[in-house]
């Protein structure tokens, strides 16, 4: 079944404010990590109407990230950056992608240069460290991922800004180097609060 542009737009207006789908359809935002947080923040900014992406992995799609990140099976192999943008296609193909299939360092913070909001999806604190400063200096509104494994009860997971531009969501605590695992409905709600975080910033909801 073929759906037009109109189609796509009457049908995403008919759930949410006109105003607010313009106001998506204009913002750029960054992934920086396709992850289990990443992939599925992307997967969600697509559908709610982002009208550009700006996505960042130097990794491959592993078995092992299927039951918690937003890849089928038959993505198993492929560049991560590369398999989100063949899902965001079949999701809404009038959401531009850009991809960069970088490891990220301080040069290369530049490709988010031109977004209005970053995501910062990494596993490793250094690299997040590095990303929230280097994007800080540039002016960048950052949302962060710190703490989503574990078994714990959802409710833990929260949005909180931690400075001018800069917020976090997860319960700041876990780690799956102590706590021994990563749930996928755990992963994911921490990835909602980042994709909704998003929204809210874009739409001047938040302060």
């Amino acid at each position: 079944m073929m759906i037009a542009e109109k189609e796509f737009f009457d049908a995403l207006e008919s759930r949410l404010d006109a105003s607010d789908v313009k106001k998506l359809i204009d913002s750029t935002v960054g992934v920086a990590g396709l992850g289990g947080l990443g992939s599925n923040i992307a997967m969600m900014l697509a559908r709610t109407g982002i009208g550009r992406l700006v996505i960042a992995d130097d990794d491959i799609v592993e078995l092992t990230n299927i039951h918690r990140q937003a890849y089928p099976l038959d993505s198993v192999g492929k560049r991560k950056v590369d398999a989100v943008a063949d899902e965001i296609a079949r999701i809404n193909p009038w959401c531009e992608v850009e991809r960069h299939f970088v490891r990220f360092d301080r040069d290369s913070v530049s490709i988010f240069s031109g977004c209005d909001v970053v995501c910062e999806a990494f596993d490793g604190a250094q690299d997040k460290i590095a990303l929230i400063e280097s994007l800080s200096a540039m002016g960048r509104t950052v949302v962060s991922g710190n703490g989503m494994a574990g078994k714990g009860p959802a409710n833990t997971i929260v949005t909180k800004k931690v400075g001018d531009s800069i917020y976090i969501c997860g319960d700041g605590v876990s780690d799956v180097g102590t706590d021994g695992s990563l749930m996928p409905s755990r992963v994911m709600v921490c990835a909602a609060h980042q994709a909704n975080a998003v929204v809210r910033i874009i739409l001047g909801m938040e302060p």
